[in-house]
């Protein structure tokens, strides 16, 4: 059982510890709107964003998703997690047949919804973790779901291993190691990722530069924090300039990050050095990056991963559901974000 949730492990992305003694904030009131949301997220944490994205359809504008898949894709388990990274678990027809039953019972939000998402698949051809296959199955999810092709940007032909892409920092492109952040070029520049993503999700960006106006912010995340939850005593927030005014009502976008990327295994990579962060300026977007801890019992989670094959223990399907242990919580993060402003 140790092998095969190492070999779930390989999915990834990142942050760092707050500093020794110091005490996270409660996560402040910002006035933020909630209605336009987005996601993103590496490998369980694509999946993670896949799955916040079907549950909370109605307030999810835009999905980023590096090396995930279908919706449901790992419902029967651990073991079935691992047909769905090899390329063999649920089709895509299967992945619509559970979100219909999911909506008919009011588990997730109407699918209808999700035909106006705008959608960013990646998988790199040197991949060796999630199969090309299991992202063309994401593909056609999005497509039976009525997303126009016109609205799903699918990167299929960069060199890459299964990681996030930076302009920034990063391995070369086809490592596989932490911090699981790689630099790759196409054509004769090096590929932004984060640029990408929200490029497709927001369109072009509004404005030039990306001159940072601080640094993240560490919060508290036992607020938000369930039984058998596995989240990370803090979390990450980075808030622009403009964000900071009372009436600026900035989106906020969740970026999830995979297994083996807590704070304390890759420090602020993610929250940080990836790249978000600088586009968020731009963008006039607030960066929400929520943390998992690594659990050896209860629930069994000893690689931090987010969780898509149902580890909280609450019953079969119901950690995909607006129910679920992680996604209520994400959630909830994003509503008390939404607060008026302090």
């Amino acid at each position: 059982m140790r092998h095969l949730f190492a070999a779930i492990a390989c999915l990834l992305a990142g942050l760092m510890a707050p500093a020794a003694g110091a005490d996270p904030a409660p996560l402040p009131h910002l006035g933020t709107d909630a209605q336009r949301t987005s996601v993103s997220g590496l490998s369980s944490g694509g999946f993670m964003a896949v799955q916040y994205a079907a549950a909370f359809s109605k307030s999810t504008i835009g999905a980023g998703i590096v090396a995930g898949g279908p919706y449901g894709c790992g419902v029967l388990g651990a073991v079935d997690a691992l047909a769905c990274m090899a390329g063999s678990g649920l089709s895509p027809a299967g992945s619509y047949s559970l979100a219909l039953n999911y909506q008919a019972f009011g588990l997730i939000d109407p699918l209808p919804n999700t035909a106006r998402q705008r959608i960013y698949l990646f998988h790199g051809t040197a991949d060796t973790t999630v199969s090309a296959a299991t992202m063309a199955a994401l593909r056609q999810f999005y497509l039976d779901l009525k997303v126009p092709e016109a609205n799903i940007a699918y990167v299929s032909a960069m060199g890459a291993n299964h990681a996030f892409i930076s302009d920034e920092t990063g391995n070369g492109c086809k490592v596989l190691a932490a911090p699981f952040i790689n630099k790759c070029k196409q054509g004769r520049r090096l590929y932004d990722q984060p640029a990408a993503i929200l490029k497709q999700i927001f369109g072009d960006p509004p404005a030039v530069g990306n001159q940072l106006a601080g640094d993240p912010i560490a919060f508290n995340q036992s607020p938000f924090r369930a039984p058998l939850s596995s989240f990370d005593d803090t979390g990450y927030l980075y808030v622009p300039a403009r964000c900071r005014e009372a009436a600026a009502h900035c989106p906020v976008h969740v970026v999830f990050h995979g297994c083996e990327q807590g704070a304390g295994t890759v420090g602020d990579a993610v929250y940080r050095q990836l790249g978000y962060n600088g586009w968020a300026e731009i963008y006039g977007l607030v960066m929400l990056y929520p943390q998992m801890a690594k659990s050896q019992l209860m629930p069994m989670n000893p690689n931090g991963c987010w969780d898509w094959w149902g580890y909280d223990g609450k019953g079969p399907g119901t950690f995909l559901t607006r129910y679920g242990t992680q996604l209520s919580a994400v959630n909830a993060m994003v509503a008390e974000l939404a607060k008026p402003a302090d």
